[in-house]
């Protein structure tokens, strides 16, 4: 093994395949671990060569414009004669390809929990205008807490427009069993083939197979193209029914009445989450969803809408005296305080206690220019705290996204109305007007105010 690739030390190797190699090294500069995927090149391929500089030089400017929680980050990308690598954010996960077999398939609930966020992922990336086009159980990693994080996005973007064929043959996989059957007509793609795919990744999650298998390449495509998808609840009669419409609606091969994007597959997901019984994580996510409904901020919300914030939102258990936010950092995350109280203050100074209902770190989210902390946010006790990510708010349903927009803007301006009450008991007192200005007749069409001198 190489003791450096370019300026990264390498620690070890994470995994091989038949075109790529992936360490796990350290950057130098940053001091941080990274996965750096190194292809290997052939001596005497030059076409190869300059095809794939001209491909790491687009995708590494594709990969560093996608920011977001649920996709593998991409800092670096370099091509030299005999090799080319990208180095990537660092996941200690785990595939889900190793949990696609009915021996090892995940709790229902965590694979709604992690193809939901798999779903903003794709929604997000859209919006950038990145589609993947290789999604796929051996893309997808899931950490220890089911925050799912894809990976190699881009990557298969531009070899497929540079070889004529999907990446899935080229990176050596050999399967077109995730492709949408337009991918495999080689037909112009948009977003809705990312959906496709994840829709059959979902499937084999559900049910430990794929929905179309065959001994040969042959039929399997044949099948893609014109078999109907199988029906999910008979596969397991154990399934919630609402998952049967969402996997035909993820798998139609008429594009028109395919999922449009990331965030209506994702809103029916949540839609069906509540009709999961598990057992002590259902308990878990019950009592969860019982507090949330009896926090004021949820008032106006939808029981499923509840259920969605659930999904779109991190619950943390802290302890007493943890920092959640930072005078001097910059950030649009905000939050809602479970139970327990925190205390804001500026510069060392106590401006507030909040306790239960209450939400923090609004101005930051709500303000269209600066995400700039001007306040520290710190627990006094043993606090539970929604954490909202800004991004994942961003790509929820536009019912929740309304939701919160509404019951942010009202704590605003309460605590706007409260500051001024106090400002008004410290303040002089108020010069005494001589009149009062009428109010102006109904269609008089002007206004009579009298100036104060």
């Amino acid at each position: 093994m190489a003791e450096k690739i370019g300026k990264y030390e390498v620690i070890r190797t994470l995994g091989k395949g038949a075109t790529a190699i992936v360490y796990l090294c350290r950057d130098p500069e940053s001091n941080r671990e990274v996965a750096v995927k190194v292809i290997l090149l052939g001596r005497n391929n030059a076409a190869m060569s300059r095809r794939l500089m001209k491909l790491f030089q687009t995708e590494s400017g594709i990969g560093r414009r996608l920011d977001h929680p649920n996709i593998v980050r991409i800092y670096d990308a370099v091509v030299e004669p005999e090799r080319a690598y990208i180095v990537m954010e660092y996941v200690d996960g785990t595939p889900l390809d190793q949990f696609v077999s009915i021996s090892k398939l995940l709790p229902l609930h965590r694979v709604i929990g992690i193809i939901f966020k798999c779903c903003l992922a794709l929604d997000y990336a859209y919006r950038e205008g990145v589609i993947h086009r290789d999604i796929k159980p051996a893309n997808i990693l899931v950490t220890g807490d089911d925050e799912a994080k894809i990976t190699d996005f881009g990557l298969s973007l531009n070899l497929q427009q540079e070889e004529g064929r999907d990446s899935t043959f080229i990176m050596g996989v050999g399967s077109p069993a995730y492709m949408s059957p337009e991918q495999i007509k080689a037909y112009p793609l948009n977003q809705k083939t990312d959906l496709y795919s994840l829709g059959v990744v979902l499937f084999q999650l559900l049910t430990g197979r794929l929905p179309f298998r065959a001994n040969n390449a042959a039929t399997l495509i044949y099948r893609i193209i014109n078999l109907d998808t199988p029906s999910i609840s008979a596969l397991n009669p154990n399934l919630p029914d609402g998952l049967d419409p969402i996997l035909k609606k993820a798998l139609e091969k008429d594009l028109y009445n395919r999922y449009k994007n990331g965030a209506e597959f994702a809103k029916d997901l949540a839609a069906v989450r509540y009709q999961i019984l598990e057992e002590n994580e259902t308990k878990e996510d019950t009592s969860h969803f019982q507090m949330l409904r009896d926090l004021p901020f949820f008032t106006d919300f939808e029981d499923i809408e509840v259920w969605e914030s659930l999904r779109i939102c991190v619950w943390r258990d802290l302890a007493a005296k943890v920092t959640i936010i930072k005078e001097g950092d910059s950030g649009r995350m905000f939050g809602i305080i479970v139970s327990g109280y925190v205390e804001v203050s500026q510069e060392g100074r106590s401006i507030s206690r909040l306790g239960p209902g209450e939400v923090v770190g609004e101005m930051a989210h709500l303000h269209p220019k600066s995400a700039f902390r001007r306040t520290s946010v710190v627990t006094l006790e043993p606090t539970v705290f929604l954490e909202v990510n800004a991004s994942a708010l961003a790509l929820s349903s536009e019912e929740v996204l309304e939701r919160f927009q509404k019951a942010l803007l009202a704590r605003v301006l309460d605590r706007l109305a409260e500051a001024d009450r106090i400002l008004a008991q410290q303040g002089q007192r108020a010069v005494a007007a001589e009149s009062v200005a009428a109010a102006p007749a109904v269609g008089s069409g002007k206004f009579d105010l009298e100036l104060l001198p």
